[in-house]
């Protein structure tokens, strides 16, 4: 049980199983009060010196396992493991019915995992319905994606593509409007009023969105930086400037 746990580690494992593995409280109990339905629980390993404090384990006790500290500190991936890990199911891997009026948040080889957890959670927030992860994002599952996250993961729709800029033009024919964040674009407050329909891009953090999807992008948006000279930095961190964009195509 623990050394198949312990493999999650490992992307081709988690697609292999289906699984994921998440370590944190605050994370593990988020992921448990937004679980879909209860099944998507595969097993909650505790440190056996912490289960008698946490009371909110009683609903899921049957997936309980007790671990020593040996175990915990296999398990664990971070520098000061709390001895809470969570073993959850993956979301379906298809892709999403898009409604009347739809936002959606597309990343295009966007490789820091803290960053994708990030703009998962933000989506949820802003009633995104969907993230698309394209090839060479960072995988949502990631231990790194499921801490930024922050138990979020199940909270909005995502799922991975392996030609971006296919699914995109899909999309188009659906009727969403591509906007692709670029330095080189316009003030996303300049467009005025946006489709009900629309995709947001957010790009490498390195080198920004690939010729392929820019080139079929309707519109590029920029945020402006204050003032008029040269800004004192070269760019915003990508799951900043995606939430600064996400509010302002949001429908709040």
């Amino acid at each position: 049980m623990l050394s198949r746990l312990a493999r999650l580690a490992q992307k081709k494992y988690r697609d292999q199983e289906g699984l994921f593995l998440a370590e944190g409280l605050r994370t593990v109990r988020e992921l448990l009060e937004g679980l879909p339905e209860p099944g998507m629980l595969e097993a909650l390993v505790v440190d056996e010196r912490l289960v008698d404090d946490l009371d909110w384990l009683g609903p899921f006790r049957r997936k309980l396992w007790l671990a020593d500290r040996d175990a915990c500190a296999r398990l664990a991936q971070t520098t000061t493991p709390q001895g809470v890990f969570g073993v959850f199911r993956k979301q379906p891997a298809d892709g999403f019915m898009p409604g009347a009026h739809s936002l959606v948040v597309a990343l295009d080889d966007l490789q820091d995992p803290g960053n994708v957890g990030t703009i998962i959670r933000t989506a949820a927030w802003f009633g995104a319905e969907a993230v698309i992860c394209g090839e060479g994002t960072a995988d949502p599952y990631n231990a790194k994606a499921v801490r930024s996250s922050a138990g979020s993961i199940y909270a909005v729709r995502h799922y991975a593509v392996k030609d971006l800029a296919g699914e995109l033009a899909l999309r188009q024919r659906e009727g969403f409007t591509v906007a692709a964040a670029s330095l080189d674009g316009l003030d996303y407050r300049g467009f005025g009023e946006w489709p009900d329909r629309r995709v947001l891009v957010i790009g490498n953090e390195a080198n920004g969105i690939s010729a392929a999807v820019l080139a079929l992008a309707d519109r590029r948006v920029r945020i402006p930086h204050a003032g008029s000279g040269k800004p004192n930095v070269e760019s915003l961190n990508a799951s900043v400037s995606a939430a600064i964009l996400m509010a302002g195509l949001s429908f709040v």
